[in-house]
Parts: structure tokens; sequence; C-alpha cells
């Protein structure tokens, strides 16, 4: 049930708050306000699924912003434009991170507050999901002297853990390393962290220009954004400095293509390249519930072609006290590659795609579709997520005969099922909801489904529903 908030009682302050402290024990990643004719709507963000979560009347919406903008730095008489705001404080005993954004919209202000989580990237490189011959491949990778390694994939799919967890470990005494970030999300002692400042001509490139003559050993490039950024770092790269960076792209064989098309140099990038890490986040299967069943035709042979494995049983979501859909946290699906000499030498001299395809993915890489079946195998994840999150038009060995009709139809990827729908549950909760005071306790989520204004909460989505959305993305 959406979470009420008595607001001729509790002021504004505490209100903020609750959401921010509520939002982050029950480990969401973002928390969105969003201004609508009525009223305005705050949703979170849980193992990558938006909750309906409050409803705030328009009385108070403008309060509320004035609010946020406030503790976060912003300036409050500015709402024409963007901005950019970051909250540090320890609030009810939790320790907050916040980063927070703020744009004009037609019905008002929108806010966005991304809390920042650092649990895994303290933890270490081996904690992060990557199985034993991608392990060894990332360790290998990064022992070199220099060259680059590119962690790569969407927004949200945790590249800035993973290249924290990397500069952990190679934060050492005998290490000069220097990072350009927009923002600086974590302060690690020993690294220098410079915050790139647009406004004052301090961008990606004018700080990498600085930090050549700094004598560095390992470069930190927040991400690689446009053609100079990307030149600027394989030049350095290949005047003795290992460096590390992230980029938008879906997987290896997009990566290096995406490098060609920002100008960069064939020779030039061939000679830098010396690793990419692809990466998706799956929903983990919640250990206290998850249930085996029988695989239908269709996930054995996708099995048996993927993975050359004949699979009867594989686990799938039940839902429990702990968790409420089957779900509890997330891992992360990875495609590693190493780069040898047969791989510098075709993008060299630049043979054609299918070609270059054909070399990347035999050369010992296992594709995200084949680590997310791995992780099916385990009991990590389900089929259906790994389905959701990785193109098998584009895989190597999906091919179109696995492909989204085929999914739609084999898998339970469309059904929105009571169980699938629940709250990830983070504590237990009164059966009756109330409306929120100073003492009362927490109410439950309302799970918004994907497509909230044209679908109700009792109907299922169709085939052609999927197709359509598939389509318009």
């Amino acid at each position: 049930m959406m979470r009420q908030f008595d607001f001729e009682k509790i002021p504004v302050v505490e209100v903020v708050n609750e959401i921010m402290v509520d939002a982050s024990k029950r480990g969401a990643s973002d928390i969105h306000f969003d201004p609508l004719d009525e009223h305005m709507k705050i949703r979170i963000r849980i193992d990558g699924i938006l909750h309906n979560y409050a409803e705030v009347p328009n009385s108070i919406k403008k309060n509320l912003i004035t609010r946020i903008k406030i503790i976060s730095g912003m300036n409050i008489t500015e709402s024409r434009l963007p901005q950019d705001g970051a909250i540090k404080a320890t609030l009810q005993g939790t320790n907050l991170d916040l980063r927070v954004s703020c744009i004009p919209t037609s019905n008002g202000e929108k806010i966005v507050i991304r809390i920042l989580d650092y649990t895994m990237s303290l933890a270490g490189v081996e904690t992060l999901g990557f199985s034993e011959d991608n392990y060894k491949k990332v360790l290998e990778m990064i022992s070199k002297p220099n060259g680059i390694i590119l962690v790569t994939g969407a927004t949200g799919t945790g590249k800035s853990t993973t290249v924290y967890s990397i500069l952990q470990r190679l934060n050492t005494e005998q290490a000069n390393v220097v990072t350009v970030e927009d923002p600086v999300e974590m302060n690690i002692e020993g690294i220098n962290q410079i915050q790139t400042n647009s406004e004052i001509g301090l961008t990606f490139a004018t700080a990498l220009r600085s930090i050549l003559r700094q004598d560095p050993n390992i470069i930190m490039i927040g991400e690689i954004r446009d053609t100079e950024t990307a030149k600027i770092a394989v030049r350095a790269s290949i005047t003795g400095h290992l460096v590390l960076s992230t980029i938008h792209t879906n997987n290896s064989l997009n990566t290096i293509e995406r490098l060609l098309d920002m100008e960069v140099e064939r020779y030039l990038l061939a000679s830098s390249l010396e690793g990419i890490i692809s990466q998706v986040l799956a929903r983990k299967l919640c250990p206290h519930c998850r249930t085996l069943k029988k695989t239908n035709e269709y996930e054995k042979e996708l099995f048996k072609t993927v993975l050359g494995k004949d699979v009867d049983e594989i686990y799938t979501t039940e839902g429990c006290e702990e968790c409420g859909n089957g779900y509890a946290g997330r891992i992360a699906i990875h495609e590693v590659l190493l780069f040898n000499q047969e791989i510098r030498d075709a993008i060299s001299a630049g043979i054609r795609r299918d070609k270059l395809r054909d070399l990347v993915y035999k050369s010992g890489v296992n594709t995200l579709l084949e680590d997310g079946l791995e992780k099916v195998l385990m009991g990590l994840t389900t089929v259906e997520e790994v389905i959701k999150l990785i193109e098998l038009e584009d895989d190597e060995k999906g091919s179109k005969a696995y492909g989204l009709k085929a999914a739609l139809s084999n898998t339970d990827l469309t059904k929105t099922t009571t169980k699938n729908n629940a709250e990830p549950k983070v504590q237990k909760k009164e059966e009756k909801p109330e409306i929120v005071t100073e003492s009362s306790t927490k109410d439950e989520l309302v799970i918004e489904t994907p497509n909230d204004n044209q679908q109700t909460e009792d109907r299922p989505l169709t085939l052609n529903d999927l197709i359509n959305r598939s389509t318009k993305n």
C-alpha cells in the first residue's frame, strides 16, 4: 500500500528526512519526486524496479522541493534551469550519501535522489559476482603496466562499483593514482580525486592534460563522453599509464565500434586496449524461497544451444516474508574480453564487423547470455531476468530462434502474478494501513506496473503489449 504522511501534523523537514532514511533502509537506489497536475508522486527504485511510495498534495509540493534544494546546496530561487547537488548527513542513525538532480518540467520541478552505497566497492573485486574464468581475466588485465581497461554498460548497471573495486586493489604505496570524475562518488584515502567543473573550464580533457604532468601510474576517468577525452585517454595509455574508465555500450564488440566512431585512430586503439568488462544487473533469487521447476522445451533448447548442457530443472521465484516477490538484491552478469594480438591486428587492419565478431567471441569470451544462463543454473537468478536484460538476437549463440517472440511465448516473461508484483519486504509491517505520524509504523509499497497509464493491476501483459513496448524501446 501507499505510504501516507499526515502533512498537517508533521513538518516538511521531518517528512523529507523520513523519506530518505526509509528509502535507504528498504535498499532503494533512487527516489523520484514526479510533479503531476493533481499532486506530486514519489517513487523509489528497488532492485531496478520503480515502486509507488507516496503522494504529496500540491499545497505542500513547493515546500518539499525547496527543502530538498536547500539541504543539497542548490539555488532555491532558480527553477528554470537544471541543477545538481549533494547531501551527506547522518539521520536517525543512518549514514546517507546522496546525489540530487533537479530539472524543470511542464508540471514543475522534478527531483531525483541517487542513494550511494559503497558496500560492494569496499568489499573488493572478488565479491562482484565474476565467474572464476572472468575473475582471472580481470586480475590479469589490471596487472598490466599500461593500457586502457573499460567497464561498459547502461546507466545503473554498477559500472562505478566495479571501477572503484579495481581502484581499491590498485591503490598501493608504490602507485600514484589520479582520478577525474563528475561527480566524485566515493572518497578513497591515498587517491588524488579531481571533480570536474565545466563552468570554470575544468573538463575531463583539461584535467587529463594536467594529470599527465603529475607523474601518474594509474589514471581513472569517470566516463569517456566525447572524442577529445577518448583520444587523450588512448594517448595517455600508450605513454606508460594504466587508464581505467567507463563508457555506455552494451558489449565488447559495440565498445570497439563506439571508440572508432569517436574517431580514435585504429592503430592507437589496437595498441592501447587491454580489456573490456561489460555488465548488466539482474535481480537475484531469494535464497529462502526459491523453488525448482521443470524446464520447458524452449528453455531446454536454449541451454543446450548456448551452454551445450541438458538441463531438466531450474530455480524460479516463489515469494516469502523475507522478500515478498521472490527476489532479494541484484547480481552482475559479465562479459570480459582480454585482448590478444590477433584481435589487435584485426582492429588495426579494419576487417569487417562479422569477422571481428568471430575473433572476439571465439577467443575464450563468455558472452553476457552465457554468463547469465550459468548463473541461472547456479540458482542465482531466473531465465526471465536474463532474457529481459540481454538482446538474444544480437548474441553470438542466441540467434533469432530464441529471440523476443519466442521468449514471450515460452517463458513467464509476460505474467504479472501477485507474487511477482508484491513489494520487496524489508521489515514486518502492520496488517492495517494507517496515517503516518511521528510514532506510526512503516506501511507497504505498491509496485507500479510497467505502463501504469495503460494497464490495470489485475490485467496481465499480453503478447502484443510486450512486442509494442520492445518496438518503442
